[in-house]
């Protein structure tokens, strides 16, 4: 697949984790009892650079864990065979915790509507709420994100990439077709 343009480039998407960060803090009123989650595989090290904004301006550690969802897919039927399985690693309670899910793309919604029944399984949150990098709409179930980096409306036939350093060696969100 060959990119058709960039959306964003790594000062855009840091400004954009930069800008998630206030208003998670702006709408939680502080930091306490917010621990965030991220979803294998993108959604960690957004929710990890998320986590390093909030210690940056409130001077206080936000607990980050991983989620898989593999197990809880509603497709999982239709995956390979044997589909690879990425770790589960919270290590702290989900109980009365403001769980903020950290995601890098929101499309039909059934990631998120997985990762929440993986958290309720793990623990029963005060709240659960959705920071996504880019939202790019075709929601199939009523979800939507509370925190938003860029909204970026595409049509079936497109896909996004979320290329980050950890993964591909790079900052950048491209868009191409099918």
């Amino acid at each position: 697949m060959i990119d058709k343009a960039e959306i964003m480039d790594e000062s855009s998407i840091l400004r954009a984790v930069t800008r998630i960060a206030h208003e998670i803090i702006e709408k939680n009123k502080g930091v306490d009892d917010v621990a965030l989650i991220g979803i294998q595989r993108r959604g960690v090290p957004l929710a990890k650079m998320i986590a390093q904004k909030i210690k940056e301006v409130e001077d206080k550690d936000v607990p980050v864990g991983i989620l898989d969802i593999t197990f809880y897919r509603d497709d999982l039927s239709m995956l390979a065979e044997h589909p690879i399985v990425n770790r589960t690693e919270i290590d702290f309670p989900v109980r009365n915790k403001k769980i903020i899910l950290v995601d890098d793309v929101l499309y039909t919604g059934r990631t998120v509507r997985a990762a929440i029944d993986a958290v309720m399984d793990i623990g029963r949150p005060v709240m659960i709420q959705l920071a996504i990098l880019i939202d790019r709409g075709h929601r199939e179930l009523p979800i939507r994100a509370d925190y938003v980096g860029k909204n970026v409306p595409t049509s079936k036939n497109e896909i996004i990439h979320v290329k980050l350093e950890q993964f591909d060696g790079m900052n950048i969100v491209t868009i191409s077709d099918l």
